[in-house]
Formats: C-alpha cells, sequence, structure tokens
C-alpha cells in the first residue's frame, strides 16, 4: 500500500517531455500528453477501521516532505459539504484513501504530520470538511492559488496537471454521488490519482512563483487561508435562490423565503441536496403565479420531480401562509447591509463616488495586467468599492494602505495598490 515514490518521481519526470510515452497513452490524446492511467504502487484499500487507521498514521509519519490532500464531497447529492473520501499521498509512504463515514476523527493522523506542508488544489473547498474530521493542516500551499497568481489562464486542476506537468489526468468521475457504498474501483482510481502528481504539480508552481517574484506573495495568501475564521451564516440565504430577479414584490419574496426554508428542512431530514427537493425554478414560479390548491400547483411542470410531489400539501400550506402575512413581516425587497448601494445606482446618487471607483477600478485593473493576474485576486472587488464609495478622509499611501488592510487585504497587495489607488482618487476628484 505505501513506498515507492523515488522511483516513479524519476518516470514523471521522464514523461513530462517523452513523445514515446504520449503516443502510447492512448488514441484519445490528439495533443501528446499521455494519460496517467494507474497510481504508482497500484490502487490501494480503502481505510475504514481504526486499526487500518493507525497504520496510516504511523506509514505518514515515517514519511517525509510534503503530504498531498484531497476531499470528495457529495454535492448535488448529499446535504451540506462533508467529505464521503479522503486521500492522501507523501513520499515514503504512498497513497492512502480513507472512508469519513467509518473513520470520523482523523485527529490522530493530523498529529504525525502535523509539521507538514499540506498541499491542497482549492483549499477553501476541502478545508471546511477537512477541520469537520479534526484535519488541520499548519502548513499550505494551494495549487489553484498559486495558478491564479501565475496568471493561468484556467486553474482546475487537470487543466494545471496538464499545463505544467504534461500530464493529463481523467476527470469523468468528478461530479458523482461520493456517498455511495461500496464505491467503485474506478472512481477509486480516479481519487487516488487526483493525489498521484500534486506534490510535483506543487513543485513546479513554486520554482515558477519564484522566478516571477511572486512566491512570498503566495506565502501570505497561503497564511491567509489557513488563518480566515468559518464562514458566518448568511443572514437571509433563500435571498440566494436563482432566478430572483423574477420575484418583484414583496408578497413573493415572502413565497420565496417560505418554500426555501420549507426545502431546507425537508432536506437536513432526509440528507439529500435541497436541489433534489425542490428545484429553485419551482420556487421561483410558485412565487410569481401564487397557485391556490395542490392541483394548481401540481399543474406546475417544475414540480414535476418525485419529492416536489410528495410534498405539495406542504408546499401550499406554505404559499398560503403569505397570503394575510401582515406587511410588516414580508421580506423588504434587498437585504439591509452595511456596504455601499448597488453600482449601477452611484451615477445619479453619488456622482463624485462613481468617478473614484471608475478611476479605483482602472488603477487595479492596469497593476494587474502588469503583474499578470486576475484583478480580485490582486484586490478584492468589494475592498474597492468600498473604498470608492467612502475614502479616508485624508487620502495617502498611509490612509488607503490602514482602509485595504482592515478590510482583509495582505500586506504584497497593499504595497502594490495603497500608492497608486491614493493616487487616482485624487485625480477622481479633481474631475
Amino acid at each position: 500500500m505505501f513506498g515507492g515514490d523515488s522511483a516513479y518521481r524519476s518516470d514523471v519526470a521522464n514523461a513530462l517531455n517523452s513523445k514515446t510515452e504520449s503516443r502510447d497513452a492512448g488514441k484519445d490524446d490528439a495533443e501528446g500528453a499521455p494519460l496517467l492511467r494507474e497510481p504508482r504502487e497500484g490502487l490501494p484499500e480503502v481505510t475504514s477501521d481504526p486499526d487500518a487507521l493507525a497504520g496510516v498514521a504511523s506509514a505518514f509519519s515515517a514519511g517525509s516532505g510534503p503530504v498531498a490532500m484531497d476531499a470528495e464531497r457529495a454535492s448535488g447529492y448529499r446535504y451540506g459539504q462533508r467529505a464521503y473520501l479522503v486521500q492522501l499521498r507523501r513520499e515514503g509512504s504512498g497513497t492512502a484513501l480513507i472512508d469519513p463515514v467509518t473513520c470520523q476523527d482523523l485527529g490522530k493522523l493530523s498529529e504525525t504530520v502535523a509539521g507538514a506542508e499540506v498541499v491542497l488544489h482549492a483549499a477553501h473547498q476541502d478545508l471546511p470538511c477537512l477541520y469537520e474530521l479534526n484535519l488541520r493542516p499548519r502548513r499550505l500551499f494551494d495549487t489553484e492559488l498559486a495558478g491564479r497568481l501565475l496568471g493561468y489562464p484556467r486553474v482546475g486542476l487537470g487543466f494545471m496537471v496538464e499545463r505544467v506537468l504534461n500530464i493529463r489526468l481523467a476527470k469523468e468521475h468528478s461530479a458523482v454521488d461520493w456517498s455511495q457504498r461500496p464505491l467503485p474501483e474506478d472512481w477509486l482510481r480516479y481519487a487516488a490519482l487526483d493525489v498521484e502528481v500534486l506534490v510535483e504539480l506543487r513543485d513546479a508552481l513554486e520554482l515558477e512563483l519564484e522566478e516571477t517574484g511572486k512566491l512570498e506573495w503566495a506565502r501570505e495568501e497561503f497564511e491567509a487561508v489557513l488563518a480566515a475564521p468559518p464562514k458566518e451564516p448568511r443572514p437571509d440565504p433563500w435571498r440566494r435562490t436563482s432566478g430572483m430577479h423574477r420575484v418583484r414584490n414583496q408578497r413573493a419574496l415572502a413565497v420565496v423565503r417560505e418554500l426555501w426554508y420549507e426545502r431546507d428542512r425537508i432536506a437536513r431530514e432526509r440528507d439529500i441536496s435541497p436541489g433534489r427537493v425542490l428545484p429553485d425554478a419551482a420556487i421561483v414560479e410558485a412565487a410569481t403565479t401564487m397557485p391556490r390548491t395542490t392541483a394548481e400547483l401540481a399543474d406546475i411542470r417544475q414540480f414535476g420531480i418525485k419529492l416536489a410531489r410528495r410534498y405539495l400539501t406542504t408546499w401550499i400550506k406554505a404559499i398560503n401562509r403569505t397570503r394575510d402575512m401582515p406587511q410588516a413581516d414580508l421580506p423588504r425587497p434587498n437585504a439591509p447591509g452595511d456596504g455601499p448601494p448597488p453600482v449601477n445606482r452611484w451615477s445619479d446618487r453619488a456622482p463624485d463616488a462613481a468617478l473614484r471607483l471608475e478611476a479605483a477600478k482602472a488603477t487595479v485593473a492596469g497593476i494587474a495586467e502588469d503583474v499578470v493576474m486576475p484583478t480580485e485576486n490582486l484586490l478584492l472587488p468589494d475592498a474597492v468599492r468600498r473604498l470608492a464609495w467612502a475614502p479616508p478622509k485624508n487620502v495617502d499611501p498611509d490612509t488607503v494602505g490602514a482602509f485595504l488592510r482592515e478590510r482583509g487585504a495582505r500586506e504584497w497587495q497593499i504595497r502594490l495598490t495603497a500608492e497608486p489607488l491614493a493616487t487616482a482618487l485624487h485625480e477622481a476628484e479633481k474631475g
């Protein structure tokens, strides 16, 4: 199950420029990158009991270097974002596949690799479910975030591996139901291959970050990801229902709210994705048509899925609750917030702020182009909007830097943007 990394690293290196391996990879490879088909030591057994988990912890304690890590969830199938498979790989340890349904506490494993850097792709997606398992990295390298800082046009793992290592990863099982048991062997092979060359990708990206002068920026970003507090629950999560722009009045908004919370309750009780209970399109259609009976509700096409029809009585009761709801209990068209109003209102409501925003956005875009990265990775758009709407009383590089720092900007971002933004705001004020 474990071991054998060093020899295979040499094989991977040889594969990067090998046209022979490219041709042998199969006819489905039009561009020449070899398709990675099998884990280097073969497919490991899934770790599913405490004794086997102790063996994994021991093996990874004896390994060396970074620990590649990944987690598979069942988004779109189950309620929430818990992990249903955890994959790890380390030089000298090999690959491990862990079933977190039966091994729900990975704290001991976390302790054994506490001093190691953990390599994740899109850490912000996987860290919450890993934390639930007491698997808490102390050092991080995020290959997706590194790709963003380096200006890669796409940062999915498959694209990054092919672009950087000239190896293809099959991605046909990325959206399957990982809560299924037993997991099919081809799914497990796909999962194992997701961490197969993750450390090699990390090494190549670190070199590129260093060559472009962005390595310290990346380290600040990785530390910020680990230090980020858990996300607070949204005050009105129902407002994110897809298609809300069609809902025009407060009573219809109340229908969306009532149906959303009923759906969420049922989804949580059944441990199923809310969209499989009732699609967003059904909620919006009911809110805009306001059916009065279950028969009228059943005539709505979006209520045709099995679970939606099962709860027709529940839905119609939720809709009818809103008919006589006092005005004071109806939701406001727009949730109150502490930020500036929508940008499309600035020109009429605050033309000076609109000019400042135009100048600030152009400044950030210019810097982002110079350092070759997306503008949102250089500086969060919300911070730019807030700065333009309500800048410091005395605008200079120090006050702008302090403003950005309070809103989570890292020091490297402040060094690049504070002075140019201060200049842009002054010029906007001059007209």
